[in-house]
């Protein structure tokens, strides 16, 4: 054979495998969320924690960007119908959430995604309504709780049926991880990119752990649940590592609010395990879940994506679960809803590193607002009844996050025009359409 004509073979064997390679590298990423409930700022060990051991969410924080001025909401229901529509909740409906909202998961689904949901839906008013059910709301497959676990029971449904009804509180992580995992390998599809919506019923209410972790933390029953999550992450994460699914998989682990934290609500509950309340830790963060004060409303937020997002990366941007939407939108290549208002805002720059700065300003549901480093509040904020500090005043307050997280120094009387500034931002988010 002539030198010129192997030449000629060579090239156009190299191009068919550039051509194969490009058919087959996927151009959508796939996408983890593993979203806790109730779990406060400070319950792991990189966000302060000295009492949890927490090595595989610290891992993944330093595989990723750890975020300290994150924002959910400040209950259940709100939090999950803000994540799902990228709408705040006196838009999207928080437990009452319409069938007309439109979800990521619907977007994602018609854009050639795989679609799961696992674990705590709570935004079809805990009934099996179903045309406000995961699988109506563009979730292929749904294994899961349609609310909460406040009576020490859980009913899960499978898809739009029921499946089993349990008061093994201590199984739950282990039970939705383990799903996650089967989902992973043996029912989504293999062509497809996949969404898993990972909503784990603990750190809520009755709390409890497995018999292989209980009594083995520092922090109690909860410093139990905590660890126990942390385990039961790491095992869906290696999961991600035995499929070769790791490198194009964006893994995002977060909260729905605060701890429930509050002597006043857990005094009239029943049937919680004694001395083991289910005390979360709001770390240097005033209040907790329920709260327009940081504690309710301010969560970890940890953010992985190998090769995208640089690592160990840690950013004080105004980030939020509304953000997610559309940040979606833009990796995932689909078209957000026309005319419908999204409150998020797109922060793919941010996780990128092309840009340090989030969001202007986040919006606390009847509350109040932050901007930059102020935050305001309006005299008749909105609190949940067991979250109300006895002895708060009924004024407008004013705080520089920046020097005071806590919320320990009301400086409205310092600033009045700030106070101006801030109402009529807080008024133009409520009155738009």
């Amino acid at each position: 054979m002539k030198t010129s004509a192997l030449i000629i073979i060579l090239i156009y064997t190299f191009a068919l495998s550039l051509i194969s390679s490009a058919a087959t590298k996927p151009d959508k990423p796939n996408i983890l969320i593993i979203f806790t409930d109730d779990q406060g700022y400070g319950d792991l060990r990189c966000y302060g924690n000295k009492r949890n051991k927490t090595p595989e969410l610290d891992k993944l924080a330093n595989e990723g960007i750890k975020f300290t001025s994150f924002y959910s909401q400040s209950v259940c229901g709100p939090s999950r119908s803000a994540l799902l529509t990228g709408r705040q909740p006196i838009r999207s409906g928080g437990w009452g959430m319409p069938a007309s909202e439109i979800t990521f998961a619907e977007l994602m689904k018609q854009s050639g995604y795989d679609t799961a949901c696992i674990g705590k839906w709570d935004v079809s008013n805990r009934k099996a309504i179903k045309e406000r059910m995961p699988n109506a709301q563009g979730f292929n497959y749904y294994f899961g709780p349609l609310g909460a676990n406040d009576d020490g029971v859980v009913a899960i449904h499978e898809n739009n049926e029921p499946s089993l009804v349990t008061k093994d509180m201590g199984n739950l992580i282990k039970l939705y991880t383990e799903k996650s995992i089967n989902y992973l390998k043996d029912i989504r599809d293999p062509k497809k990119p996949f969404l898993l919506y990972l909503s784990h019923t603990m750190m809520h209410t009755i709390i409890d752990a497995s018999q292989k972790f209980r009594g083995k933390s520092k922090g109690g029953l909860y410093g139990d649940v905590v660890e126990e999550f942390d385990f039961e992450t790491g095992r869906l994460l290696d999961t991600l590592d035995e499929l070769k699914l790791r490198d194009n998989t964006l893994v995002i682990y977060t909260s729905d609010n605060g701890p429930w934290n509050q002597k006043k609500y857990t005094d009239k509950k029943k049937g919680h395990p004694k001395d083991s309340i289910f005390w979360g830790d709001s770390g240097p963060l005033r209040n907790g879940k329920g709260s327009c004060y940081e504690g309710g409303y301010r969560l970890p937020c940890i953010v992985r994506w190998p090769g995208k997002i640089k690592e160990g990366r840690i950013s004080d941007a105004i980030v939020a679960t509304i953000d997610f939407m559309p940040t979606f939108a833009n990796i995932c290549k689909f078209k957000l809803p026309d005319g419908v208002r999204i409150d998020g805002i797109d922060q793919t720059d941010l996780l990128l590193g092309k840009k340090e700065k989030g969001r202007d300003y986040f919006y606390f549901n009847r509350a109040g607002v932050r901007k930059g480093k102020w935050k305001y509040l309006k005299s008749n904020a909105y609190f949940h009844g067991y979250a109300v500090e006895d002895d708060r005043k009924k004024n407008e307050e004013l705080y520089n996050l920046e020097t005071d997280i806590g919320e320990k120094s009301n400086l409205a009387k310092d600033y009045p025009e700030k106070i101006t500034e801030l109402k009529k931002l807080m008024l133009s988010i409520e009155s738009a359409k």
